[in-house]
């Protein structure tokens, strides 16, 4: 409930059931480990949600399953390109959506 509540005070529909991704894409034993970063945020900014790049972590806010559906399709494409990640995730259905 206070999810919900949380999104109808933001404007938003609490069917639509939103979601905040605080998220940080680490490539692994990388040279090239900055165009793999940008290629990575270059996804996210073609993804249609709203997001904030900070200088250690990106803020992504839409409907959960757009959030969801992001965040596999960053990890799909990256790896179909051989690059080896971590990307640790922090979802809330409250947090960033006020």
């Amino acid at each position: 409930m206070r999810g919900s509540k949380a999104i109808m005070m933001c404007g938003k529909n609490p069917e639509e059931h939103w979601l905040s991704c605080q998220l940080t894409f680490c490539p692994l034993g990388s040279e090239t480990f900055l165009d793999e970063i940008e290629e990575a945020l270059e996804i996210i900014r073609q993804s249609g949600l709203e997001y904030e790049i900070g200088s250690m972590s990106t803020i992504v806010k839409g409907p959960g399953s757009e959030v969801l559906a992001l965040l596999e399709r960053i990890a799909v494409t990256m790896d179909e390109r051989g690059c080896r990640f971590s990307m640790p995730a922090t979802l809330s259905n409250l947090c960033g959506l006020q």
